[in-house]
């Protein structure tokens, strides 16, 4: 059985950025509908951002009160993992997302639940999990937030192995008493933070260092932390088999090392979740990413925007989001043949996505950057100036615990003397990005930055810190 709608806008992919498309699309006069096969919400809200940090939380607090006198004697106990996960599935609702498609409902959003595919211009064929299958057709435009999903390479037997992803990893029902992590970027660093934290003992297996996007000091931080916390961390080692057998996992390195585990979670990147998109109707292969302009728009079709992950721009759900708000507004503009303020930093365009993107990893430390680290502004030919404080100095940092350990680099284009990159490692740190944030994409004047007075006694401090070691005399100038 087949039938048939039209819309203004059709949004595939249900996740935060889909909502948010389709959001903006509604508020701007279109009929929007979106279509999902798993559950609306995405990844964000059932396997990733929100119950990865719900299962860091617990360890993190825990930490910060035995690390000041008074609180950490009242702390006796250790950490209530059954507590923990059962706090996790709260915030996923038992993988049930009623309330997110009653969120919709209240938004004038229609949702169609099945697969969908391209099959022609602005048209959509969604199949049912029944088989039955429906064509829309949008009036407009229609915007892919499909996402991304782990990628798992070709390691000889690692498929094989049924390895855990961050799904397997972020669901988790009983904890293994050991894992393995393949990878060394943010999914790595987190998981085996966490699952230390619930007591399993955790081997990570690194091509090269821990972070690699980040500064070298934030990973060279983590790794020391973890080997701290009992955590063998493997750097510069290459995975060259993996193997299950009935006792677990047996990964084998290019250095000749074996470890056995008793799950292997690999953490080695995402992939496009574009299969079965039937994005040959617009000249693509299933399984690309999307390449779109500051618009959303993907390049050459008029009519077919990418937000998110799929457009392989930023993978980071902020991002997605912010991406979502100027393709539903843009969408809505052109389709009532309104101005589109598509400039640098316009309404219409995500101009952040390319010099001025913020990005926490909830390790222990933490690590909070924006913008550039001072290697990539150097190789975008910047004349940039890296100022370093170690956090610890200030007497904020003293106050919130005993043995405070912490770094900032801030790095300045010392010829428009404005800042391009700030990263912060140390705990809590998470809590100074934005104001960092704020400087970055308002390029405001180191001389104006003066007149920002930090209060006392907090680790925000840190930025006259900073500023003193910059010089005054400099950036009075």
């Amino acid at each position: 059985m087949q039938t048939t709608s039209e819309y203004d806008l059709i949004v595939i992919g249900a996740g935060s950025t889909g909502e948010n498309v389709a959001d903006r699309a509604v508020q701007g006069g279109l009929s929007v509908v979106v279509v999902e096969e798993e559950l609306v919400g995405g990844d964000c809200s059932y396997w990733a951002c929100m119950p990865s940090k719900v299962l860091l939380r617990s360890g993190q607090a825990l930490r910060a009160a035995q690390a000041v006198p008074g609180a950490s004697e009242a702390v006796t106990g250790e950490l209530d993992v059954e507590s923990v996960l059962e706090r996790r599935t709260t915030f996923t609702h038992d993988w049930d997302d009623a309330s997110q498609v009653e969120w919709l409902d209240g938004a004038g959003i229609d949702l169609i639940r099945g697969h969908a595919r391209l099959t022609g211009e602005r048209e959509v064929t969604v199949t049912g999990s029944n088989g039955d299958s429906r064509v829309l057709t949008a009036k407009y435009a229609v915007a892919i937030a499909s996402g991304s999903e782990a990628r798992i390479v070709g390691i000889p037997g690692l498929r094989d192995a049924k390895p855990w992803t961050s799904r397997d990893a972020t669901s988790v029902k009983e904890v293994p008493e050991s894992l393995a992590i393949i990878g060394g970027g943010v999914v790595a660093c987190e998981m085996a933070t966490a699952f230390s934290d619930f007591g399993a003992k955790v081997t990570i297996i690194a091509r090269g260092r821990l972070l690699a996007g980040m500064e070298d000091f934030a990973g060279d931080a983590v790794a020391d932390s973890l080997r701290d916390r009992g955590v063998t961390v493997m750097l510069d080692t290459g995975t060259t088999s993996v193997s299950r057998d009935a006792d677990g996992v047996r990964i084998e390195t290019d250095t000749g090392e074996s470890i056995h585990a008793t799950e292997v979670l690999t953490a080695t990147g995402r992939k496009a979740r574009t299969d079965g998109l039937g994005l040959d109707v617009v000249g693509l292969s299933d399984g690309d990413w999307l390449e779109v302009d500051d618009t959303m728009r993907v390049k050459g079709i008029d009519w077919l925007y990418a937000a998110g992950d799929v457009n392989h721009r930023v993978l980071l759900t902020h991002q997605g989001k912010y991406q979502a708000r100027a393709a539903g507004d843009v969408i809505a503009a052109r389709a009532k043949g309104k101005a589109v303020d598509d400039a640098a930093w316009g309404a219409h365009v995500a101009t952040a996505d390319h010099s001025a993107v913020p990005q926490v990893v909830f390790s222990s430390p933490e690590v909070a950057s924006v913008g550039m680290t001072a290697a990539q502004a150097e190789e975008q030919g910047l004349n940039v100036r890296a100022v370093d404080l170690a956090i610890e100095s200030e007497a904020g940092a003293s106050v919130q615990r005993d043995g405070y350990e912490g770094r900032a680099r801030m790095v300045v284009d010392v010829d428009r003397e404005v800042i391009v990159g700030m990263t912060f490692m140390g705990p809590d740190v998470s809590d100074l990005l934005h104001a960092a944030t704020i400087a970055v994409v308002g390029e405001v004047p180191l001389a104006r930055l003066w007149h920002a007075v930090p209060a006392y006694p907090t680790v925000s401090e840190l930025w006259l810190g900073l500023l003193q070691a910059y010089g005054r005399e400099s950036a009075m100038t």
